[in-house]
């Protein structure tokens, strides 16, 4: 039986989000200087997206949150196997608010823009991996 389009389409629309976070975020990186708040931003809600986008495939409602230690432990419920790559991505859910607002500290280094970027990317490839075929762009 194919899968429901209505559930298709919504988790389709997380990932298309994601997506966008994470091009956005590499070229935050490729910019002249770089623009480091950004790649971390970017990185953390790309991140967030795909797992909300895991969460909602599988019918697992989710409180507004930016979180990725709860939406995490959410989806550790459906798949034991992503407890690494969501110990990895915790850290990620601090730039959903720091650096964005005047007085903030100050910019993240290049290295850990990368790294952040290098987590969302990792996340969002092996959410995609645990999805049908259907969901691949």
């Amino acid at each position: 039986m194919p899968p429901d389009p209505i559930l298709v389409l919504e988790t389709k629309g997380w990932l298309k989000k994601a997506s966008i976070d994470i091009r956005s975020a590499e070229h935050a990186l490729t910019a002249i200087p770089p623009i480091l708040t950004d790649v971390v931003y970017h990185s953390q809600q790309a991140t967030e997206k795909a797992l909300k986008a895991f969460l909602v495939w599988n019918n697992i409602s989710f409180r507004k949150t930016h979180s990725i230690e709860e939406i995490g432990e959410q989806c550790l419920e459906i798949d034991s196997s992503l407890k690494g790559l969501i110990d990895q991505g915790a850290p990620l859910t601090q730039y959903a608010w720091e650096f964005r607002y005047p007085g903030d500290l100050e910019e993240p280094s290049q290295e850990e823009s990368e790294e952040a970027l290098q987590v969302a990317k990792t996340i969002n490839q092996e959410i995609l991996k645990r999805l049908p075929e259907v969901m691949s762009p």
